[in-house]
């Protein structure tokens, strides 16, 4: 049938157009649409469902690892933020400020939190008083304002949903065993959730947060070829409690400041799934935290028993989220949607697999078709979506590990920069300035100094002096 032959409007093909690609897929797949206020966005049913679960999985591993919930004001008085230097100047260029309260202007202005280290700060200041007091590990649900000037759905938008946990600790120590700690439970989550493996690692000073002592990243590597960094933890030493004052009562009665650490994921984490796993039909989305994991397409739903047999289906595979498509469009339709919004599995029934006693099981990620008995339906259904998160981390392990280079000279490095998109692995002196050269030379940055350290060579790749850390070296998001 004529009418037939574009079922769903094509989306540009991401070898042609990656960044049309992704927008059309973010658009056509419903996952957000943009709003009235400039470089915001309105995240859509399908987009909130993703962010919500994954906000129920990390929270659930965050309450595990002794993590309590609170919630700060959004808005941060001036003075209050002035009280970190080098905290300020970090985010002074994206900071949008509060002048009016009703008609009437302020007395001091306000900023709309781009972060909130600086309300934790003043809150424990008054809240800590002893020992018996630390640790104090908290997080926060909540959206942050940043006035980018370049917005992209997903990836970078002036407000944005995140978590951000912040901590107290009575020692350095301490401090650092929970920065890795969160770090890790961040990598975890990437890789046993949203099949999408990281590079572990420490940010250069340059790349730190600012005001941290040390910034750890998660580095994930998408279709592309561009990095992503998809989560990052924060060691503040004790900088931020001296300059607001936190300190406590030692155990000898002597006071000492507390050392804190910060972590992050946000939105950027829905992007990050559709760029590392995405293909040019939509969406590909890992059954873990895909909102519908299975979708029922009754076939020919018209006939006797059709309709029945697909709701039957569904109570039987209840143990999962799944739900049927019971529109009166076309199943030639139905299943571009469903490809299209990235569902993992596809139940696909008629009248005759009724009379057969099977139906049809359709992967998403590669399209294989498996017949399967009725009465065995559950549990093979469980069988292959653990099949598919597996497949997927696996492909996209195998992706990164390809596009994941090696350079032992300058020449070699630009080169490969230049001409193959991924990761290049490369020693580094530690100097600003031989970072500085890369960035200019290659658009490429330092995304992280690996945790799993090599012995590319043992000269810096830019400079030739010795070496002192292998840096992942890549352009990014």
């Amino acid at each position: 049938m004529a009418k037939d032959k574009k079922l769903v409007e094509a989306i540009t093909s991401m070898d042609v157009d990656f960044a049309q690609w992704y927008t059309d897929v973010v658009k056509k797949a419903e996952l957000c649409d943009y709003a009235s206020v400039k470089g915001c966005m309105v995240i859509k049913p399908d987009g909130y469902a993703i962010w919500e679960n994954i906000q129920a999985e990390l929270d659930r591993r965050f309450k595990a690892a002794g993590v309590q919930n609170v919630y700060m004001p959004i808005f941060i008085p001036e003075s209050l933020l002035q009280k970190e230097k080098d905290h300020v100047e970090g985010f002074a260029p994206e900071v949008a400020w509060v002048t009016h309260g009703g008609l009437e202007p302020l007395q001091e202005r306000m900023c709309v939190r781009p972060t909130s280290e600086t309300l934790f700060c003043d809150f424990y200041a008054k809240d800590i008083h002893s020992y018996r007091d630390l640790p104090r590990v908290y997080n926060q649900w909540c959206s942050v304002v940043r006035w980018e000037k370049t917005t992209r759905p997903f990836l970078r938008s002036r407000e944005f949903l995140w978590q951000e946990g912040h901590t107290a600790h009575a020692t350095a120590e301490e401090a650092e065993e929970r920065t890795i700690q969160m770090l890790n439970i961040y990598a975890d989550f990437c890789e046993e959730v949203l099949a999408i493996p990281v590079i572990r690692g420490q940010k250069t000073d340059k790349e730190k947060f600012a005001g941290a002592e040390s910034t750890y990243t998660i580095e994930a590597l998408m279709h592309d070829g561009k990095a992503l960094q998809s989560g990052t933890s924060h060691n503040f030493g004790d900088g931020f409690a001296k300059a607001f004052g936190i300190q406590y009562a030692a155990k000898d009665n002597s006071l000492q400041y507390v050392h804190q650490t910060s972590w992050g994921v946000s939105t950027r984490l829905i992007g990050a799934i559709i760029m590392a796993h995405g293909d040019d039909n939509g969406l590909v989305l890992p059954p873990r935290i895909a909102p519908t994991q299975v979708i029922v397409v009754p076939v020919q739903q018209q006939k006797a028993g059709v309709l029945e047999k697909a709701y039957e289906l569904r109570d039987v595979l209840s143990g999962f989220r799944v739900k049927v498509d019971d529109t009166d469009k076309s199943p030639g339709w139905k299943f571009s949607e469903c490809e299209m919004r990235g569902i993992p599995v596809r139940v696909e029934i008629g009248p005759r697999d009724i009379e057969n006693g099977k139906a049809v099981l359709v992967r998403r990620d590669t399209h294989e078709k498996i017949e399967v008995s009725l009465d065995e339906i559950a549990a093979k259904v469980g069988e292959l979506l653990e099949t598919i998160q597996k497949d997927m981390l696996e492909r996209a392990r195998a992706h990164r590990d390809s596009h994941t280079y090696s350079a032992d000279n300058y020449e070699d490095f630009v080169k490969t920069i230049e001409e193959k998109p991924g990761f290049v692995k490369a020693m580094w002196c530690g100097d600003r300035a031989c970072e500085d050269k890369i960035k200019e030379d290659t658009g490429a940055t330092s995304r992280c100094m690996p945790f799993a350290q090599e012995q590319i060579s043992d000269r810096c790749v830019c400079c030739g002096k010795p070496a002192k850390k292998m840096v992942y070296w890549g352009r990014a998001y």
